[in-house]
């Protein structure tokens, strides 16, 4: 039993005091104490060193308080336990010197023995509920098999991904096949979190918005929902995808407990798409921390008052940026703690 389980009850549906909160990428680049640690140790030992990532996990909720802490990790973890070896470029992020593009490439990935190649993740989750201390719960998370794919074919980050779509348009069959095997690794992947002691999940579908409604149906729902359905009865689900506000009305009939939405979609639309049948998370643009912290208290109080307190979890629409002020951070949180109804 946690001594704060707003999120919880946020996600179950309850009435609640006050709405949850906790922000994307939270855990990193904006904190201080998290870029001490960024300059001695590379990204990728960071989240394959349990001790690292816990602590990183922490830094947020010893400084702020939020309602939930989600572990430090990336999405780029399960490519990499498939046999495809991502590597952190400095000044190019994510990079694969050789990209799946051929079907002969596809046979060459693996769904890999989860609990062994990705055993640090499982520590670092049982030492990171250990410094939590039952304050509050630890969300885990897998990047949709879409937004993963995007990354393997492409090879690095795009403003298009032009070649991650011409793969699925011109070699659909090695596309699905890929998807798959992305999808059968996640699934496993998250069953292991939930089984080390993460109390949610989270997939996100950082790339849906590239695909057209009917090709989102094809390249990313689909997918996202057979891991929905096999994870669903053991933990809480939150599906987020962004620039995907087209899709709510249909991500709202699966088994999630909650869709994240980016603030390309007003609160009234999202209720309306979704028919108020599910806890909406979300969805302040993550620039608007830039403004002055008198500001954000307001903009936040108003997104509360537009989605209603209840089966509503207050979040930015993606992750927070790295050139936040720290008091403009501690402004939408504390605007959070202090509405009153």
């Amino acid at each position: 039993m946690y001594k704060n389980d707003l999120y919880l009850r946020a996600l179950r549906g309850e009435s609640v005091s006050r709405p949850p909160v906790w922000m994307m990428r939270q855990a990193g680049r904006y904190l201080p104490e998290f870029i001490a640690i960024r300059e001695k140790y590379d990204f990728f030992t960071r989240c394959r060193t349990p001790e690292l990532a816990s602590e990183i996990t922490v830094q947020p909720i010893r400084r702020y308080g939020m309602d939930a802490a989600i572990l430090f990790s990336d999405i780029l973890v399960v490519p990499q336990a498939m046999n495809i070896p991502f590597e952190m470029k400095p000044g190019v992020g994510p990079y694969l010197p050789n990209p799946i593009r051929t079907a002969k490439d596809v046979n060459e990935t693996i769904v890999p023995d989860v609990k062994d190649s990705l055993g640090y993740v499982l520590e670092a989750i049982k030492m990171t509920k250990q410094m939590l201390n039952d304050e509050i719960p630890l969300i885990g998370f897998a990047g949709s098999p879409w937004t993963v794919f995007c990354y393997c074919v492409q090879g690095q980050g795009s403003k298009s991904f032009d070649k991650a779509k011409e793969f699925c348009f011109t070699q659909p069959i090695a596309a699905h096949q890929l998807l798959q095997k992305i999808t059968d690794t996640t699934i496993t992947y998250l069953k292991e979190k939930v089984a080390a002691g993460v109390d949610a999940v989270q997939i996100f579908d950082s790339w849906g918005g590239m695909l057209s409604p009917e090709d989102y149906q094809e390249f990313s729902w689909k997918y996202i929902q057979q891991i929905v359905d096999a994870l669903h009865e053991l933990a809480p689900v939150i599906a987020f995808g962004k620039g995907c506000w087209f899709a709510l009305e249909e991500m709202s009939k699966s088994n999630v407990s909650a869709l994240g939405v980016d603030w390309t979609v007003s609160p009234q639309t999202a209720r309306k798409l979704t028919n108020n049948s599910v806890t909406l998370q979300g969805n302040l643009d993550p620039s608007r921390l830039l403004s002055p912290p008198k500001e954000i208290k307001k903009l936040v109080t108003k997104m509360i008052d537009d989605f209603g307190k209840d089966k509503y979890i207050v979040n930015l629409g993606h992750g927070i940026l790295p050139n936040i002020p720290l008091d403009n951070a501690k402004a939408f949180i504390d605007a959070v703690k202090e509405y009153d109804a």
